[in-house]
C-alpha cells in the first residue's frame, strides 16, 4: 500500500494567502497518483485564536498571571476584554470579505475598542478619501488585531507575530542549543493552540509521512514543535523537513539532535526528494539512493544523494493544487494606506512561477551558487496560461502573484500576449529586474494583460555600488524603467539595501536622496529598506576579500550556516541609519516629507547629499536612443477601424484620402491617410491584431508594405498618424 503524505506549512507566513510550497508539491504528487493532503496551520491557529472562544480563553489565561508587571496598554485591553470578545468574530468575517456592510460600523468612532496602535492614526479621510469606507475599515480592523497581538506578546507568548513565530530562534542559529532548550520548555499559549489543531488533523488523516515546509526562520520553531509532538504521539509516522530555510541554512547540517524531531531533511527542489521518500517508506528504494536528504545513521548525520534519477522539469511538475486549504477563510489586512504596499497583505493571490531560478544570476549579494537561483528553466506562455485556467477553475480566484526571483521580460511579453489571446480576465504581479527591456510599449502590453504591479531590486541607489553588486543597471536606467511602468498604470515597489560592503555614509545619504526624488516625481509608489546580510552562498560570502570585508569567523556551526557575521573596515555604522531610512520611506509612501532636508530624518549627524536635486528629473528628460530593430514584433491592441473616403484638394490638385475611425474603450479617435496607405493600414492592423497567434516583425511589415507597391514606409511609420496609433495600442516589442 502506497504511503499517504501530509504536507504542512507551520505558523506563520501570510494572513491573506497560503504560502505555495505545499500546493506545488501536492500538484506534483497528483501527477504520480500519490495520496497527499495539505494544511496551512498558520491560518488555522490564527482563526482559533481570534475567535470568541479563543479570546475568552486568552483573557482567562491572562487573568491567572501577575498583572503588576503589565503595561498600561495591556491593562487597557484587559479592561475592554468584553468588547473585544463581542466584536472579534464579526471583524474576522469582515476581513475575510464575508461581512462587507460592517465597514460602516467599524468606521464609526466607538465601535472598535482602541489601544495604543490607534495612536498612530493619520487623517483617515486624507488617506482613504470620503468614499474609501471598505479600506478605511480594513485599516482600523488591522490596528485592532495588532493591539491584540501586542497583548499576546506582552502577556502570554513573546514569540508571537502575525507573519512569523519565534523568528529570533531561527536567525543566525549556527548552533542548535538555544532552539533545543526552547523546545524543552512547556508549551506556550500559541504552542498549545497549534498542537490541539495538529492532533485533530493527524487523527483525521493518519499519514505515513509528514512533510513540513519551512520557508523562513519565523516558521522554524513551530515546525520543530509539530515534529516533536508527532514523534511522541505517532512514533510510526516519518517526518521530513524541506523548504527555503533548509535549502539555505542547513546545507552543512551535522547536529544529531535535529533528528530527535525529524527523520529526514531535504534540500532544494522538493519533487524528486519527496517522491524518493515515499518510495523508501514503501520499501522500494534503499536509504542510500535518496535524493538530497540528510538522515541519522549510527548517531551520525549522513547526507544521501546517490539517486540516479534526475530532477523533474518544471513542465512536468503539474499544476499547483490548492484544494483542502481554507481559501475562503484567509484574512486581508491593511497596515498602511499605500496601494502598492498592500499587495502583500490584502487579497488572495494564486501563486505561480514563470521560471525556475534567475535568468540574470550575477548579483553578488545573492545565493547565486545554489540551485534555486542558478538553475534557470523557464516555462512556456502556453503552459503557464493552461495552469492559470486550471487554478481559476479550482480556486475561483483570478489574481496571480508570480513569485519569480526575477521574471524574464521576453516570457512576460509572451505571457501577456497569450493572456490577451485567450481573453482571460486576470490581475497579476511579479518581481523583475529594472532592465532596459521594459520599454514603454512592453509596459503598455503588460498592463493590457492585467499586470497591476511589479516589484524589483533597486538595492543601493548608487552607480558605484550597483557595479559592485553586478546588478547590470544604473540609477538613471531604473528611473526610466519605473517611469515606463508608472505611465502604463502599473504600480512599482523597490527593494532597497543599505550597508553593502564598503558603502559609506555619503553613499547611504545619496541613495536616500535618489529614492526621495523618485517618489517626488511619482515614478515609485512603494519601497522597503533591508540591511545587507552576508550569506555563505553568495559571492560576497564566498570571496569577501574581493569586496573589502572579512568574515568574523571561518568555523562552521553544526546547525544553520547561511548568515555570516562580517567586519567592514570602512567603519561606517550602518545600523545607525536604519531608523531614519525606514521612517523617511514610510513618510514618502504617504506623500509626506518629500521637501524635508534629509538630515531631519536622523537623530545623528549625517553628510549632506551630493546628488543634484533634479538628478532624476533630468534623467527622465534624456531623449531615448530610438532604434527600432528589424526583428521587433509589432502588435495592435485596438479594434478594427471603419473607413470613410473623402477627396482632398490643394493648389488645384486633388487626391483620394480615407479617414480611419477607431473605437477605443474610453473614446473615439480618427487618423487620415492617403487612400492606398489607409486601406493597407486597415488590412495590416487585422494581421497585427493581438488575437492572432502569428506575430509579424517590423521587417516583415515593411516588406509587405513595399510588396503592395507603396513607397516611403519610414515616412509613414514615423509620421503623425502612426504616432497617434502608438498612443492607442500599436506597439513595437
Amino acid at each position: 500500500m502506497q504511503p499517504t503524505v501530509y504536507l504542512i506549512t507551520p505558523p506563520f507566513t501570510q494572513l491573506n494567502t497560503p504560502y505555495p510550497a505545499t500546493a506545488y508539491l501536492k500538484g506534483f504528487l497528483n501527477t504520480k497518483q500519490i495520496a497527499a493532503r495539505q494544511a496551512d496551520l498558520g491560518i488555522e491557529v490564527i482563526l482559533a485564536l481570534f475567535s470568541k472562544q479563543g479570546l475568552t480563553n486568552l483573557f482567562a489565561q491572562i487573568a491567572t498571571l501577575d498583572s503588576n508587571s503589565f503595561s498600561d496598554n495591556a491593562r487597557r485591553i484587559i479592561a475592554l476584554q468584553d468588547h473585544y470578545i463581542q466584536s472579534i468574530e464579526a471583524v474576522i468575517l469582515f476581513l475575510q470579505g464575508k461581512n462587507p456592510t460592517l465597514s460602516h460600523l467599524i468606521c464609526q468612532e466607538g465601535f472598535l475598542p482602541e489601544a495604543s496602535r490607534f495612536a498612530q492614526l493619520n487623517d483617515l479621510d486624507w488617506a482613504f478619501g470620503a468614499l474609501g469606507t471598505q479600506d478605511k475599515a480594513k485599516h482600523l480592523a488591522t490596528l485592532y488585531l495588532e493591539d491584540l497581538s501586542d497583548l499576546i506578546k506582552e502577556c502570554v507568548d513573546p514569540h508571537f507575530g502575525f507573519s512569523r513565530y519565534a523568528e529570533r530562534l531561527g536567525r543566525s542559529a549556527n548552533t542548535f542549543d538555544e532552539l533545543y532548550d526552547a523546545l524543552q520548555q512547556d508549551y506556550t499559549y500559541i504552542d498549545q493552540l497549534l498542537i490541539d489543531i495538529l492532533e485533530q488533523r493527524m487523527a483525521e488523516i493518519q499519514p505515513d509521512l509528514v512533510a513540513i515546509s519551512v520557508p523562513f526562520p519565523g516558521n522554524l520553531y513551530a515546525a520543530f514543535r509539530c515534529a516533536q509532538w508527532i514523534k511522541k504521539h505517532c512514533p510510526n509516522v516519518k517526518i521530513a523537513m524541506g523548504g527555503g530555510f533548509a535549502n539555505t541554512e542547513l546545507r552543512s547540517l551535522s547536529e544529531p539532535r535535529v533528528f530527535e524531531f525529524f527523520d529526514f531533511i531535504t534540500l532544494d527542489d522538493g519533487e524528486a526528494p519527496v517522491e524518493h521518500l515515499v518510495e523508501h517508506l514503501a520499501g522500494k528504494r534503499p536509504l542510500e539512493l535518496l535524493k538530497r536528504a540528510f538522515a541519522l545513521v549510527n548517531d551520525k548525520v549522513e547526507y544521501f544523494n546517490f539517486s540516479l534519477s534526475p530532477d523533474y522539469k518544471q513542465m512536468d511538475t503539474g499544476t499547483p493544487d490548492y484544494s483542502d486549504l481554507w481559501l475562503d477563510r484567509y484574512i486581508s489586512v491593511l497596515e498602511i494606506a499605500n496601494p502598492m504596499h498592500r499587495m502583500w497583505s490584502d487579497g488572495r493571490w494564486n501563486k505561480l512561477t514563470m521560471a525556475h531560478g534567475c535568468y540574470w544570476g550575477k548579483c553578488t549579494f545573492c545565493d547565486i551558487s545554489l540551485d534555486y537561483i542558478k538553475v534557470y528553466e523557464p516555462l512556456t506562455a502556453s503552459l503557464l496560461c493552461d495552469r492559470m485556467e486550471e487554478m481559476i477553475a479550482q480556486t475561483g480566484e483570478n489574481g496571480f502573484h508570480f513569485v519569480d526571483e526575477a521574471a524574464p521580460p521576453a516570457l512576460m511579453r509572451a505571457l501577456a500576449l497569450e493572456i490577451i489571446r485567450r481573453k482571460l480576465i486576470v490581475s497579476w504581479w511579479t518581481n523583475i529586474r529594472f532592465e532596459k527591456s521594459f520599454t514603454r510599449d512592453l509596459c503598455v502590453l503588460l498592463r493590457a494583460s492585467g499586470c497591476v504591479a511589479i516589484s524589483g531590486g533597486l538595492e543601493v541607489a548608487s552607480d558605484r555600488l550597483l557595479g559592485l553588486i553586478q546588478k547590470g543597471v544604473t540609477v538613471a536606467q531604473v528611473a526610466q524603467v519605473t517611469r515606463n511602468f508608472t505611465e502604463a498604470g502599473i504600480m512599482v515597489h523597490a527593494y532597497l539595501m543599505y550597508g553593502f560592503p564598503t558603502q559609506t555614509a555619503q553613499e547611504t545619504i545619496d541613495s536616500l536622496e535618489m529614492v526621495r526624488q523618485m517618489f517626488e516625481v511619482g515614478i515609485l509608489q512603494s519601497g522597503f529598506w533591508h540591511q545587507f546580510a552576508m550569506t555563505a552562498h553568495s559571492p560576497v560570502g564566498m570571496y569577501p576579500e574581493q569586496f573589502g570585508v572579512q568574515k568574523e569567523t571561518e568555523q562552521l556551526g553544526s546547525f544553520a550556516n547561511n548568515d555570516l557575521v562580517h567586519l567592514d573596515p570602512s567603519g561606517t555604522d550602518h545600523e545607525a541609519f536604519s531608523y531614519g531610512l525606514k521612517k523617511s520611506l514610510l513618510n514618502f509612501m504617504h506623500g509626506i516629507g518629500l521637501d524635508f532636508p534629509l538630515y531631519e530624518w536622523f537623530d545623528h549627524k549625517v553628510p549632506r547629499t551630493s546628488i543634484p536635486k533634479n538628478y532624476v528629473a533630468e534623467a527622465l528628460e534624456e531623449a531615448a536612443v530610438f532604434s527600432l530593430k528589424p526583428t521587433a514584433k509589432l502588435v495592435w491592441l485596438g479594434t478594427s477601424p471603419t473607413l470613410t473616403s473623402f477627396t482632398k484638394s490643394k493648389k488645384g490638385k486633388q487626391w483620394e484620402m480615407v479617414t480611419l475611425t477607431f473605437q477605443d474603450k474610453k473614446e473615439t479617435f480618427t487618423i487620415n491617410l492617403d487612400r492606398a496607405q489607409g486601406e493597407w493600414m486597415a488590412l495590416m492592423l487585422q494581421k497585427l491584431s493581438v488575437a492572432n497567434a502569428e506575430v509579424l516583425t517590423f521587417q516583415e511589415v515593411k516588406a509587405h508594405y513595399e510588396a503592395s507597391g507603396l513607397e516611403d514606409f519610414e515616412m509613414l511609420w514615423y509620421g503623425k498618424p502612426l504616432r497617434m496609433l502608438g498612443k492607442y495600442g500599436l506597439l513595437a516589442l
